[in-house]
């Protein structure tokens, strides 16, 4: 078990995928950034997760859902993951890959926004975005399929070698209780996947992209790994992603960042477990885990909100 070990962020500034026949070529370009991370680093750091950002395989970009399914979804896993299978399996290493436009035979009719966890021993779990950035992007929610008998984890969290891992995506770091779901499930990193656009990006006066990713880190006493998109406008319009990639520590100190605007970068920083560990178990104080009273917001969440019913959307 390795207790202090480095991530490393791939920030990356591609063109914006128009079809599933560019993945290959794709994912070709994000295992070279894998093998100059973790090799490149090799004589200062062991680089041992490795993140993307969101989209970093496909965007919905067509407006209609037909339009992703026929030209960018695919179904997971595939030969695409198995070609991250390999090279984790050649390294030693974890990656979270960047998302993919996701298919499910069992549910025909909708688009996932999806992101893999993989190892050495293969895929370790899929994450389907919960919170879609309304009203922009289509995929659906796995929240939305509860009622239809969706039966997998809303928020998985798994236990690897390098600690207890648990990932969501861009929008859904805005809801706290969609980060507190995976520390309460047990996580230790905390990996964003996004693709967070400027004005709330990582530059004031609304740097969003660094507010939330330290707010997260210290009220779950974890380390979070956050990793952006740094695409041009000429790349994935009508947006344009300010990168700013980053590792956090479980006090929400900025260990290592990518600077704003800086477009393709990798930026490398701690993870040490051990200390988080010790400070879990030591604190009296700020033991923002164990205060909480759970009890006290039974009420508050058990009235149906989404989609707009509730009294704090108007």
């Amino acid at each position: 078990m390795a207790d202090r070990y480095y991530a490393a962020c791939c920030q990356i500034d591609l063109p914006c995928p128009r079809s599933r026949e560019e993945l290959p070529d794709r994912v070709g370009t994000l295992i070279r950034m894998i093998d100059h991370a973790v090799v490149g680093y090799r004589p200062f750091f062991d680089v041992r997760l490795v993140v993307f950002p969101e989209f970093a395989h496909a965007a919905p970009i067509y407006p209609s859902l037909e339009e992703l399914r026929d030209r960018l979804a695919v179904v997971l896993p595939n030969e695409e993951t198995d070609r991250y299978v390999r090279k984790a399996r050649e390294l030693g290493i974890y990656i979270q890959t960047g998302t993919f436009l996701e298919t499910d035979p069992r549910w025909p009719d909708v688009v996932f926004n999806t992101t893999c966890l993989i190892g050495p021993d293969g895929l370790l779990a899929k994450y389907r975005k919960v919170n879609p950035w309304l009203p922009w992007e289509l995929h659906a929610s796995p929240h939305d399929l509860l009622s239809r008998g969706y039966d997998e984890p809303l928020f998985p969290v798994v236990e690897t070698e390098i600690g207890r891992l648990g990932v969501a995506i861009c929008y859904d770091w805005l809801f706290p209780e969609a980060i507190r779901a995976l520390a309460l499930g047990g996580a230790e990193v905390l990996i964003r996947v996004s693709a967070y656009m400027d004005p709330w990006g990582s530059t004031p006066p609304m740097d969003w992209w660094t507010l939330f990713n330290r707010a997260r880190a210290a009220e779950n006493v974890a380390h979070v790994v956050a990793c952006n998109q740094g695409a041009s406008l000429a790349n994935y319009p009508p947006f344009s992603w300010p990168g700013g990639s980053m590792i956090v520590d479980f006090d929400g100190r900025v260990l290592a960042q990518a600077d704003p605007g800086s477009g393709e970068k990798i930026v490398v920083g701690p993870v040490d477990l051990a200390a988080q560990r010790a400070e879990r178990q030591r604190r009296s104080g700020h033991n923002l885990l164990g205060h909480i009273r759970s009890e006290a917001y039974q009420r508050l969440y058990q009235q149906t909100i989404f989609p707009g019913g509730g009294k704090a959307s108007g």
